[in-house]
């Protein structure tokens, strides 16, 4: 049982965030603006933000070539555009709530390795130019010759598409600099908190939450509204909502000096993807070869898909070289079938806000933005 302390303090807001994530964290700031005077509260499962946020690998991106022409595929070149746009409209929204420098944005531009079977996407470059003209007012992707002899790629790259509006960042300075902005802007963050259950009743909404020091103390908490922006875990809470989780998982090199190329680095439709750490090479992907077993809420590496990030480094990025690995990790993403973000009424009280699909970086203050209106 509660202190009364904490019962008449402590437990109750006008709005309450599950999730202390990117997406969670810009919904309270976003709540913040336009209510200066409430009381919020985020409540963060994990010690650190558990999902992508702080396990991701750093893109300030959009799509690569391929990608966004197999998606064009999918749902039509206009439709596809459409996301882009929202996508390099989350961006600027990002920079302009934290700054460049409080995010470690650097601009090295983005590239995507073609093999032999995929040069036909060279032919489609002016379609895809075109459709996203508007939206950048120049071309976005160009053929770059002198990047693939620079880089040494392994023979199976017979291009490369190089794109200058794609950025990278520090994902940990990202996330500290919103949890110091969440800090001072009065929200109250709570983690190891495990929502376990949420009642919208006609008064209020009431979530169980489980203490992660103590397992056996379930806390009531009550708001005036709820924001679910859990990402991944979305339909534990909110089951049959159409959010499916995936698993991401990362390498990262020794530093290589020397190592001569920057930027984002994309390959086979953004399936794998790669970046420089400083001299660091960090790589990330693969699970198109085991879509199975990475439709999983676990966040752990496994054999399968490091072997293949192995393999691509070992004979794509860095062919003939051997280099130490210093570090593997996993995140969890979210995806919906049409890719699209979802942000609606769960209830009346309850909102989902969830905008991913592997582009949380980019899509995270758009979708927070669109959730905390939804709140209002």
């Amino acid at each position: 049982m509660n202190s009364f302390w904490e019962a008449d303090a402590m437990l109750e807001a006008d709005c309450i965030v599950v999730g202390a994530g990117l997406i969670g964290l810009l919904t309270a700031l976003a709540w913040r603006d336009a209510n200066p005077q409430a009381r919020i509260m985020v409540l963060e499962r994990g010690l650190l933000p558990t999902g992508a946020s702080t396990r991701n690998a750093g893109f300030a991106t959009f799509g690569s070539l391929t990608e966004l022409l197999a998606d064009s595929d999918v749902v039509g070149i206009d439709a596809t555009a459409a996301l882009v746009e929202r996508r390099w409209q989350g961006l600027a929204r990002l920079r302009a709530r934290l700054g460049d420098a409080a995010m470690g944005l650097e601009q090295h531009g983005g590239f995507e390795l073609l093999t032999a079977a995929q040069l036909p996407a060279l032919e489609q470059i002016g379609t895809i130019n075109a459709a996203l003209r508007p939206i950048f007012n120049a071309a976005v992707f160009a053929s770059d010759p002198a990047g693939l002899t620079q880089r040494g790629f392994g023979t199976q790259i017979e291009a490369l598409v190089a794109n200058p509006f794609e950025a990278q960042i520090h994902s940990g300075k990202m996330m500290r600099a919103l949890a110091l902005l969440a800090a001072q802007h009065g929200i109250t963050v709570l983690t190891g908190a495990c929502v376990e259950a949420i009642d919208d009743a006609a008064r209020a909404v009431t979530l169980q939450v489980r203490s992660a020091a103590l397992p056996q103390h379930v806390t009531t908490f009550v708001a005036a509204r709820v924001a679910l922006c859990t990402n991944a875990m979305t339909a534990t809470l909110v089951p049959g909502v159409g959010i499916e989780a995936a698993r991401g998982q990362i390498l990262l090199t020794e530093p290589i000096p020397g190592l001569q190329w920057r930027g984002c680095h994309h390959f086979d439709e953004g399936f794998y993807y790669f970046r420089n750490v400083g001299e660091r090479i960090l790589l990330g992907g693969a699970r198109n070869r085991d879509f199975q077993g990475e439709r999983s809420t676990e966040i752990a590496i496994s054999a399968p898909i490091q072997d293949a990030l192995q393999r691509m480094l070992e004979t794509i990025i860095l062919p003939g070289r051997a280099v130490r690995i210093e570090r593997r990790w996993a995140g969890l993403m979210g995806f919906t079938v049409d890719k699209q973000p979802l942000v609606q009424h769960v209830s009346p009280h309850v909102v989902i806000g969830f905008g991913c699909n592997g582009m949380g970086v980019a899509l995270g203050a758009d979708t927070a933005a669109r959730t905390a209106a939804l709140l209002a």
